[in-house]
Formats: structure tokens, C-alpha cells, sequence
């Protein structure tokens, strides 16, 4: 690479770090001033916005409802997708092709006419799940399957799984203890990312929450619509505080998976 092409990519790296930074920055010194309107320069910095946000037994809950379903749909849809996808890959792989247009589905259908269909049907017994956070985790399984799906097949993919499953048959491993003790932990890093999107995209979920749950098990991004009308330093230090939540467990789970290592 030439002096010229290394300059250009540092270049866009960073023009693109402003342009992502820019906002959360603004955003967040706006959660930090007293009051910012009639003049150009802030009053005065205060963190008056943010102990309000987290003396808040409101925020609070909602903050461990949304950690709580996100996480729970997560641990759901890895015990039931990874022997799934492993069944897939290892004894029919022709169903990979099937399951690459299955996982479009929840893309196809937008989550304002989905949610009309689940209201119908889990309104009234013998499942009347609406108002209740299990409707929730089934809704999210949903949006989180194309990212757990197709991050994992990549994985499998590129460890190579049937040479490692023969090596194991070879050795006198039986295929499922093969499975469990070979194939697991060379998944470990696919598994990372495809939580670390899930619930990305999941903390950050607001039709489904709104629509079939709403103010019944408020969720962060249902308290945060709910605040839309209060103080802008407030809703402010909501949003930070939001991004903070998602980059604390993004660090956690990196840390982690270093630590297997």
C-alpha cells in the first residue's frame, strides 16, 4: 500500500469516527448543561440530568425489564437454535437453503402488521399473552434468529465442522460428546457476535414492545416514547445512558471471550 492509499483510508477512518462520535457527543454534553437555548454557549454543566435519570425507580425498572427480556430471548434462542443449526449442518445440509429464506421472513413483515395478527391471537384464552413479557421473547426470538442463524452458519463454515467431526469419530468421541466438547467451543466466537447484535438490535426494539406490551412491562425504549414530552437535558441523558448499557455489555462479553482463550 502507498504512502498516498494509507493517508486516503486513515482519512476516511476518521471522517467516519466524526460523523458516528458527533451526535453521542452533542447528545451528551447536552444531558450535561443546566440550560442551553437563548445563548449560543451553555450555562453551566451539571449532572443534575443523569441523578435524576438513575434516582428514577421508573428507569430502573424498565431498564431491568428490557435487560431481562433481551437476555432471556438471547439464552432462549441459543439453547434452541445451536443443536438445531448443528443437526442442520451435520446431517442435512440441503435444509440450509430452506433456512436462508425462513430467516428473511421477519424482514419481510413489517412489526406494525405483525403485532395486529398477535394481538388477535394472544388476546384472549387459552394464550393470552398479550401485556406480558412472554409475548415479548417470542416476538424477539423472531428478530433474532437471522442474526444468530447466519453468524453461526458463517462459523461452521469456516472451522471446517465435519473434518473435526470425523477426527473426533476417529479418536472415540460419540457425536454428540463431539458436538459438545469440538464443535462448541470453536463456535464460541460466531456465538459472541451474533449476541452482541441480537441484542443490540433488541435493547433498542420499540414497535413490538409498544404495541403488544406497552405501559403494562415497560421496557427502556417504552419509557423513553413515555418521556418524549419532559425535559430535553432529560431525555438526553436517557439516550446516553442507553449507550452506555449496550457499550458496558459489548465490553463485558469481549471480555469474557478473551478470557477463554
Amino acid at each position: 500500500m502507498s504512502r498516498a492509499e494509507s493517508v486516503y483510508h486513515r482519512l476516511v477512518v476518521w471522517v467516519l469516527f466524526i460523523i458516528l462520535v458527533l451526535p453521542l457527543a452533542a447528545t451528551l454534553i447536552y444531558a450535561l448543561v443546566e440550560d442551553w437555548g437563548a445563548t449560543i454557549l451553555p450555562s453551566g454543566f451539571t449532572m443534575k440530568w443523569l441523578i435524576a435519570l438513575w434516582s428514577d425507580p421508573r428507569f430502573l425498572v424498565a431498564l431491568g425489564h428490557s435487560l431481562l427480556i433481551c437476555l432471556g430471548t438471547l439464552f432462549f434462542s441459543m439453547v434452541l437454535i445451536l443443536p438445531l443449526m448443528f443437526v442442520i449442518a451435520y446431517y442435512f445440509p440441503r435444509l440450509d437453503a430452506l433456512m436462508n429464506v425462513l430467516i428473511l421472513l421477519p424482514f419481510a413483515v413489517p412489526p406494525v402488521v405483525s403485532s395486529v395478527g398477535l394481538m388477535e391471537l394472544y388476546s384472549s384464552p387459552p394464550f393470552e399473552l398479550t401485556g406480558t413479557p412472554w409475548i415479548l421473547i417470542g416476538c424477539y426470538f423472531t428478530i433474532a434468529l437471522p442474526f444468530i442463524y447466519r453468524a453461526i452458519s458463517n462459523n461452521i463454515q469456516a472451522i471446517n465442522m465435519r473434518d473435526l467431526m470425523d477426527a473426533a469419530h476417529l479418536l472415540g468421541a460419540s457425536t454428540w460428546k463431539a458436538a459438545l466438547l469440538v464443535i462448541l467451543p470453536n463456535l464460541r466466537k460466531g456465538a459472541t457476535i451474533a449476541v452482541l447484535l441480537s441484542f443490540s438490535f433488541l435493547i433498542g426494539e420499540f414497535v413490538f414492545a409498544n404495541l403488544l406490551v406497552g405501559s403494562r412491562y415497560e421496557t427502556l425504549q417504552v419509557y423513553l416514547y413515555n418521556m418524549r414530552n419532559g425535559s430535553g437535558h432529560f431525555t438526553s441523558a436517557l439516550v446516553i445512558s442507553y449507550f452506555v448499557v449496550v457499550l458496558v455489555f459489548t465490553w463485558v462479553a469481549n471480555v469474557l471471550n478473551k478470557g477463554k482463550r
